[in-house]
């Protein structure tokens, strides 16, 4: 059975955000970021690149945490 991408809460595996990128500090090499969430609407910011990076990682890991914990419950 297939499911479609792009629908709200179809796919559980799924997370879609809109990114936003811009440099602060002309003369240096520096960017923030947001993330804004297409399915809640949250919106998160971040420092760096590093930041936004180790929350997705964190967000995935989460994802697979809950498929997993789903899993074990289906016979």
């Amino acid at each position: 059975m297939s499911e479609k991408v792009g629908g709200r809460g179809e796919q559980p595996d799924y997370q879609s955000y809109l990114l936003r990128l811009w440099r602060v500090d002309e003369g240096e090499n520096h960017v923030q970021a947001s993330l804004e969430s297409i399915h809640s609407g949250e919106r998160r910011g971040f420092a760096n690149l590093e930041a936004m990076l180790d929350f997705l990682r964190r967000q995935m890991a989460a994802q697979s945490d809950r498929s997993s914990d789903e899993g074990q419950g289906r016979g």
